[in-house]
This record gives structure tokens, C-alpha cells and sequence, in this order.
């Protein structure tokens, strides 16, 4: 009996072991910054691109940075500024994706501009100027967008009315804003492009499509992870429960060909949005990439959306 004991105890050591390994792994992977093989992003402005004219534009612009700490009070965080070309009471804040940052939201930048709006890009936690060793997947972000938008009304004058939007993660992000009590009064709507519902089934589908992993163990042990190195969870960190708590204006966007972020998790959020709401699906679009694949369609639908809460 004994040695069946010390036989089921070293199973279970050895399996905790390579729990644990697999965990911290994992936790390099998705929340670590740094490069990501699977992103396969290329930051070569192609004339061929479809956005090309106002990515161009974007480089050219002349921008202001600004910086500010987060909410935890711990890091600089650092933001581009592009004022209006004549002088505006109207600004998008725009939150950027997964290992992304400001220098590469030029389009979402270039298409506000456009309609007469200032810009405000920062950057999130451990991605492009900002300081952080953690990804945050839109959770701990969400209270540093509320604070970089009480600084644009102390700048920029409290007339301002602010529409926030963001694209992948920083979708969920716009999305995990939209629920907090504390949003400014200022903010009128919310555009979200190809979020997802929370970091928890975000995570879980990328185990099981990437790696051919389940959900159990792995998921909960790199939440665990994140909980102790960068103080939030998986399952807390979802946009779908912030969604339910919101009332103002939301558009949703989606690619229908998204396989990143499974297009089927955009209609649990549109449905839960308690305000005023509209939902584009983007016939042909794969992830992220709505704006370029039908981009007449695309902005005309923003703007419309937006000039009825925006005056």
C-alpha cells in the first residue's frame, strides 16, 4: 500500500511540475511583451495597400506627445496627439491590438482626421513607449483610458465630447471601458472593431486552435500566473459583463472571415449592449482587417453611427 501511495504522490508531483512549466510558458507567450511569431505582422508601408494614403498620411502628420502615469500610479505611459486641422471640440481616443502600439493605428487615425475629430493614440501597458512588463489585454488599460481621457478634458477644455475606438484587443478594451462607472460625461459613443468577449474564452481558443490544448489545466494556471505577476485574471477581464453595464451608443464591427477573434463572439456581445447600437459584419474581412478590405463601407458606417451622438 505504501509504495501505491508514493507511486500516486509522484505522479501527482510530476504532473504539478510540468503544470507549472507549462503555465510559465504559456504566460511568456500571451501576456510576456515581445516579439510574436503567430502576429506575422510587418510594419512595410506597401503602395499596394488599400490604406496606403492614409498610413502615408500618418507618418507625415506632425504629432504631439503627451505622457501621463497609469492608474496603479506605477508607470509612464506615453500618447500621440494629433489636433484637428481647424480647431475642434470633438476627439476619438483609439485604443490599438495585441503587441501593437500608436505608430501603427495611422488608418483609424487618418479616417477620424478626416471627419474633423483631434486624435489621441496612446500607448497600453508594456507596448510601444509605455512602460509595463505585462500585457493587459484591454483590463488594467481600461482605468488608464478613462485617466488619459480626464487629462484631454483638462488640456483640450471640458466641451470636448470624446468617442472612444479600438480595434482586436484594444476593441475589447473600448468595450471593458464602456462599462465602468466613472467614463466621462464627455464620452458620447463607443466603436468597437473585431473584439473579443473576454480574455478567459480569448485565451481558450487560441490554446485549443493554435496549440490543440484544453481549456483544463492550462487556461486557469496562466490565469493564476497573471493574477500573481500583473494583478488581474482571465475570467474578471471580460468585455461581455462590461457591455451589460453600458447604456451609451456602441457600434460593433466584425470580419466574417475572422478566425483570430472567431467571428460568432460578436453577436453575444451586440446582443447584451444595453444602449443605442448598430452592428456591421464585414463580408470577406479576416482579422483586423475590415477597414481595408471594404473601407468605403467601413467609414461611412462610422460616420454616420457617430453623427448622430456626436454634433
Amino acid at each position: 500500500m505504501k509504495k501505491f501511495w508514493k507511486w500516486f504522490l509522484g505522479i501527482i508531483i510530476v504532473l504539478l511540475v510540468a503544470d507549472v512549466g507549462a503555465a510559465a510558458y504559456f504566460y511568456h507567450v500571451a501576456v510576456v511583451p515581445g516579439h510574436k511569431e503567430f502576429l506575422g505582422s510587418s510594419n512595410t508601408l506597401k503602395k499596394s495597400d488599400p490604406l496606403y494614403s492614409e498610413k502615408h498620411w500618418f507618418q507625415k502628420v506632425k504629432k504631439q506627445t503627451w505622457h501621463q502615469t497609469s492608474a496603479t500610479g506605477h508607470l509612464k505611459l506615453d500618447a500621440y496627439y494629433i489636433p484637428a486641422a481647424h480647431k475642434s471640440d470633438k476627439t476619438a481616443v483609439i485604443a490599438h491590438g495585441f503587441m501593437d502600439n500608436k505608430t501603427r493605428m495611422g488608418a483609424s487615425a487618418a479616417m477620424f482626421h478626416k471627419m474633423g475629430y483631434n486624435v489621441l493614440i496612446p500607448d497600453d501597458r508594456g507596448q510601444g513607449d509605455s512602460q509595463g512588463n505585462y500585457i493587459g489585454f484591454g483590463w488594467p488599460d481600461r482605468l488608464d483610458y478613462i485617466k488619459w481621457m480626464n487629462l484631454l478634458l483638462k488640456r483640450e477644455g471640458q466641451n470636448q465630447q470624446l468617442v472612444m475606438y479600438g480595434v482586436s484587443m484594444g476593441g475589447a478594451t473600448t468595450m471593458m471601458v464602456s462599462g465602468e462607472k466613472n467614463v466621462p460625461k464627455q464620452l458620447k459613443a463607443y466603436v468597437e472593431d473585431c473584439g473579443y468577449t473576454s480574455v478567459n474564452d480569448e485565451i481558450t481558443y487560441e490554446a485549443k486552435t493554435m496549440y490543440h490544448l484544453p481549456y483544463w489545466p492550462l487556461v486557469p494556471s496562466v490565469s493564476m500566473m497573471t493574477q500573481v505577476r500583473a494583478g488581474y485574471n482571465f475570467k474578471e477581464a471580460s468585455a461581455l459583463k462590461q457591455v451589460t453595464k453600458n447604456h451609451r451608443p456602441m457600434l460593433f464591427i466584425h470580419g466574417d472571415k475572422d478566425t483570430f477573434v472567431p467571428t460568432r463572439m460578436v453577436y453575444p456581445l451586440y446582443k447584451a449592449a444595453k444602449g443605442p447600437k448598430q452592428l456591421l459584419i464585414v463580408k470577406g474581412a479576416t482579422h483586423a482587417k475590415s477597414m481595408a478590405t471594404q473601407p468605403k463601407v467601413y467609414q461611412k458606417t462610422v460616420r454616420k453611427f457617430l453623427a448622430k451622438y456626436v454634433k
